[in-house]
């Protein structure tokens, strides 16, 4: 059995997430549906990065990765599928996937071209996750792409004394998520004491472990699972009572 995740901005009020679910078990009833997120904000390629980013490499080898967000629905949308470190990726061609991997020179990409007479977004992405389940090479699941759309991601601003780092994601317990990796900040911070400065409160001098390592209600920085820098508060909702939110700046200072 194989396993299929879906980050989408389809949200779960609606239809869509069901339909591409129904399209993909209608094509391949050996396989197993996994909800990474449906609540990506509309069209926000950066937060689905960050999503995949922070999940795909807990799963196992051989799952597909299907991210359907700020997906094309004209006549000329196209859908790409490739394979990075033995996990097979589907999306739209519109550079999300740039967003979350250094380069994407070195991998073989194909168009899936889907001739269905009623062709759609849905049973598009259906017949990638079945092309992969036959075990096809990538070169013979469609056209193979010599370029792709790209974007650039916002990068941490860095100095000799700061970074100044963007918020990207706010999750469901308000938690404020950076765009700042634990190996940037070390490779920046060179073993230098740090303080993180935002709005009008005292600045967070220390990276926690665990939310519980200072008190409740007390604000806190730490590494979340994905390694990416967060500002908490424990026990408390950091984004509404620090007044925070996504796409504010946050200042680390180096001394």
């Amino acid at each position: 059995m194989r396993i299929v995740t879906i980050i989408s901005d389809f949200g779960n009020e609606d239809h869509y997430a069901a339909l591409l679910k129904g399209e993909i078990l209608s094509n391949s009833n050996d396989v197993q549906i996994i909800d990474i997120s449906h609540k990506v904000d509309t069209h926000d390629i950066r937060q689905a990065a960050y999503f995949l980013s922070a999940s795909w490499r807990s799963f196992p080898e051989k799952t597909i990765h299907i991210v359907a967000v700020h997906n094309y629905y004209d006549i000329d949308f196209e859908i790409i599928v490739f394979e990075h470190k033995k996990h097979y990726f589907i999306g739209p061609n519109n550079g999300i996937f740039t967003l979350v991997f250094d380069s994407m020179l070195d991998k073989e990409i194909a168009l899936i071209e889907n001739d269905e007479a009623n062709r759609n977004l849905f049973n598009t992405f259906a017949y990638g996750v079945e092309l992969i389940t036959r075990d096809l090479p990538i070169n013979d699941m469609g056209r193979i792409l010599t370029n792709i759309q790209t974007k650039i991601d916002i990068q941490p601003v860095i100095t000799n004394s700061e970074i100044r780092a963007t918020i990207i994601h706010i999750d469901k317990f308000e938690n404020v998520i950076l765009n700042v990796h634990r190996e940037f900040f070390e490779y920046v911070r060179k073993g230098r004491d740090f303080e993180i400065y935002f709005k009008f409160t005292n600045p967070i001098t220390s990276i926690s472990g665990n939310y519980s390592d200072v008190p409740i209600g007390d604000v806190l920085c730490l590494f979340n699972s994905a390694n990416y820098m967060e500002i908490a508060i424990n026990m408390g909702k950091a984004s509404t009572l620090l007044d925070l939110y996504k796409d504010e700046t946050i200042q680390i200072h180096f001394v």
